[in-house]
């Protein structure tokens, strides 16, 4: 007997975000249908976990993507229509306990138009260069270290000066 991980969604007027929770998932297999069936499968400690969707309309394949990553499954499913589902899945009714409102991702139908059109969500930041390329943590802590060494050797007494003037000043 199979389980279910979480399954979170949100959704866009031209896309579906599924996210299937499931930390280090091995054996995952993903298969999407134009008519907006929804397969997923995969093993975690041995155990199996599946998931099996009506999703509420018709998806491009073609144009749908997945990313497997270490935590999560998530799969950014492009819809047929470009309009706004009422719900995840065909089923009317209560969804599945699994299922649940990915309220990190979910933006509604008003404020995506007020958006303009900005929407970054599946832009791949890590390929531009954010000019970070000139910093070396080692020379920062030479500098601190620098810093620190002037700072202790400022407390220090004068050739000729009691010590007791010394420890007054630091005092002060």
């Amino acid at each position: 007997m199979s389980r279910h991980p979480i399954v979170k969604w949100a959704q866009r007027s031209d896309k579906v975000y599924v996210t299937v929770d499931l930390p280090d998932a091995k054996d995952v297999k993903l298969k999407l249908e134009p008519d907006g069936r929804f397969n997923f499968s995969a093993k975690k400690e041995e155990v199996p976990y599946e998931v099996d969707l009506d999703l509420f309309d018709k998806v491009n394949v073609e144009e749908s993507k997945y990313n497997i990553g270490v935590r999560n499954i998530v799969y950014v499913i492009k819809k047929a229509e470009k309009k706004w589902w009422d719900r995840l899945i065909k089923q009317e009714g209560k969804p599945p306990v699994f299922v649940k409102v990915d309220w990190d991702k979910w933006v509604d139908e008003e404020e995506e138009n007020e958006r303009g059109g900005m929407d970054f969500d599946d832009m791949d930041f890590s390929n531009l260069d954010m000019g970070g390329d000139d910093f070396d943590m080692d020379d920062s802590k030479e500098e601190e270290e620098e810093v620190e060494t002037k700072e202790e050797g400022d407390g220090q007494k004068e050739a000729g000066e009691p010590a007791d003037v010394v420890a007054k000043e630091a005092k002060a």
